[in-house]
């Protein structure tokens, strides 16, 4: 295929990289911690673990993991949110020869069943936040062992005893929960200490961890991503990101602000995974939607990397406090997740100096796919170049090219895509072309350099009397109007046009009326693209991840209507 963007990589970085440079994610990390060994790689609640005590946890618990009697290739749910307990746990399944298995632990019991039933898993690490979740289908499932973390286990005396007595006495964050037989985190680690970890031979092809999808178009699946899958997104991510780290002097160790959850891909390969293979300092935020903490955190340290969600930027950037901090060494700020607004973007850059950097991945793709150029200046309103190794294709309905320019489904080729979805090869065989191309859902249109713009997924297209609607368009309209804080679109039914655009919004200005809102509309969009009917709220629907729920929102206001 006619790689013909790489014309417009920017200078020095490579076309290809080599993803058998490591045989596996357990040899990357181990070169990690033998050579970053006394550096600082993740900090949370003030209290860091170097990249040596990650190293000595790690294989305490991972040979305690094997002393109970699972074999090479047992699933191992982790359901904890970013707590130091994660990556050591992560580390430990990985280097036993176990397959890692992401669990959102904000999961209602219906959602947490699927996944373990799905996976298989036989084991989970789980925080005691949500204990009780797991013991309302712990009898439904093959799980045969628990290991239970406190948020206080890896903070030291006193302050660990400290804030588990406030998260669960004063705040209340622990709801009673009973997992006869279960097994406390730091219990694990004592008597792995007293054991040895078998080193498995682990090769490209081993499956590494199942990311589950979102869910939000349908029932979750696992992506499944081998070692080779992950070591080929980090080096490309780490090539990718060498011209930024040029922006500015960088003084000591690099830091990366990890506010998004590390159980989801986004998070879990450029916060998590490349910290460790870049020897990193991850700062660990446990709640983002906190702002006030997550700014008082932020305080404590010079901040390097900032990987966020358009929701994210958007709430500090319109922080006051925020603004105050030293922003100085911040190179490199990544967008992804969700589309990053240019009203957004523009104000970002005004408050810390730094542009935002879109990219583009799925859980399919083992996170980044695409990327704008990290030196770049610009907001481009595209995900931008394909990253080193990355195809991509915009194909039509029968699964031919498009014209360069024209609207199609974005789909990609690499040693980063997914081998399939875990045990659903019917799943599987509706996404992947003959050729070795992952359908991606999303529809794309590629300019002549290579760059991509999303105008939205296949499924939220609104059909307005034959025209179709995409509510990115809309949203980035609406959102640069100076009263909206927030915004999103969905399609309604309609007698007359068969669906008709609803929006939502969160003001940020007071004073905003329907009808000046409608006046705005109106003068920027097409006839078939205004709302027909406009909402206001308090809030929006999100994921964890910041993703604003667009299915939440369509079907409230069906059944409203009916």
């Amino acid at each position: 295929m006619d790689r013909f963007w790489l014309k417009s990589y920017p200078p020095g970085v490579p076309a290809d990289i080599d993803p058998s440079a490591y045989a596996s994610v357990v040899s990357l990390f181990e070169e990690s911690f033998s050579k970053h060994r006394d550096k600082q790689a993740y900090v949370c609640m003030g209290k860091a673990l170097t990249f040596g005590e990650i190293d000595s946890l790690s294989t305490a618990l991972g040979a305690w993991l094997q002393g109970r009697g699972l074999k090479r290739g047992a699933r191992v749910a982790i359901m904890m949110p970013n707590v130091l307990q994660y990556p050591v746990a992560v580390a430990a399944v990985l280097r036993a020869g176990f397959i890692a298995v992401n669990v959102n632990p904000l999961y209602t019991a219906r959602e947490l069943e699927h996944q373990l039933k799905d996976s298989g898993a036989e084991a989970i690490i789980i925080l005691e936040n949500f204990a009780t979740t797991l013991q309302h289908v712990i009898a439904e499932i093959g799980i045969k062992h628990v290991v239970v973390a406190s948020m206080g286990d890896l903070l030291g005396f006193p302050k660990g005893l400290i804030v588990n007595f406030v998260v669960r006495t004063v705040r209340k964050m622990v709801p009673a929960w009973s997992l006869p037989g279960h097994v406390k985190f730091n219990d694990a680690v004592s008597t792995g200490r007293r054991l040895t970890l078998t080193k498995p031979q682990l090769g490209p092809g081993d499956v590494a961890v199942l990311q589950y999808t979102g869910g939000t178009t349908g029932i979750s699946k696992g992506a499944t991503l081998l070692h080779r899958t992950l070591v080929a997104n980090l080096l490309a991510s780490e090539a990718w990101m060498q011209p930024g780290l040029h922006r500015k002097k960088i003084s000591g160790q690099i830091t990366i602000v990890c506010a998004l959850p590390l159980y989801h891909v986004f998070a879990f390969v450029t916060c998590g995974l490349l910290g460790m293979r870049t020897g990193a300092l991850n700062i660990l935020i446990p709640n983002p939607r906190d702002l006030a903490g997550t700014i008082k955190d932020l305080a404590k340290y010079k901040i390097n990397i900032f990987p966020a969600v358009n929701t994210l930027f958007n709430g500090l950037a319109n922080n006051a406090e925020f603004a105050k901090l030293d922003f100085s060494e911040l190179v490199i700020s990544n967008g992804g997740g969700t589309a990053v607004q240019e009203a957004v973007a523009k104000k970002w850059l005004a408050v810390t100096g730094c542009p935002i950097c879109e990219g583009y991945g799925l859980s399919e793709t083992s996170a980044g796919v695409t990327c704008n150029p990290t030196d770049s200046e610009a907001y481009t309103g595209t995900i931008g170049l394909p990253l080193p190794n990355v195809e991509i294709r915009i194909l039509d309905d029968a699964g031919n090219d498009v014209v360069l320019g024209e609207r199609g489904e974005i789909a990609i080729r690499g040693p980063q895509v997914m081998r399939d979805y875990w045990q659903k090869p019917e799943e599987t065989a509706k996404v992947m072309t003959p050729d070795g191309f992952f359908k991606s859902g999303d529809i794309g249109i590629m300019d002549e350099r290579g760059y991509t713009k999303i105008v939205d997924r296949k499924k939220d297209m609104i059909l307005v009397s034959g025209f179709n609607v995409y509510p990115n368009e809309v949203e980035e309209v609406v959102s640069a109007h100076p009263g909206v804080l927030e915004c999103a679109v969905v399609g309604v039914p309609d007698a007359n046009s068969g669906e008709a655009v609803m929006l939502f919004v969160v003001k940020r200005d007071p004073n905003l009326t329907k009808e000046a809102l409608a006046a705005y509309c109106h003068d920027e969009l097409t006839g078939y693209k205004r709302p027909k009917y406009i909402e206001f709220r308090a809030e929006l629907p999100k994921t964890n991840v910041g993703k604003i729920l667009r299915r939440e929102l369509r079907d409230g206001a069906v059944k409203k209507a009916a």
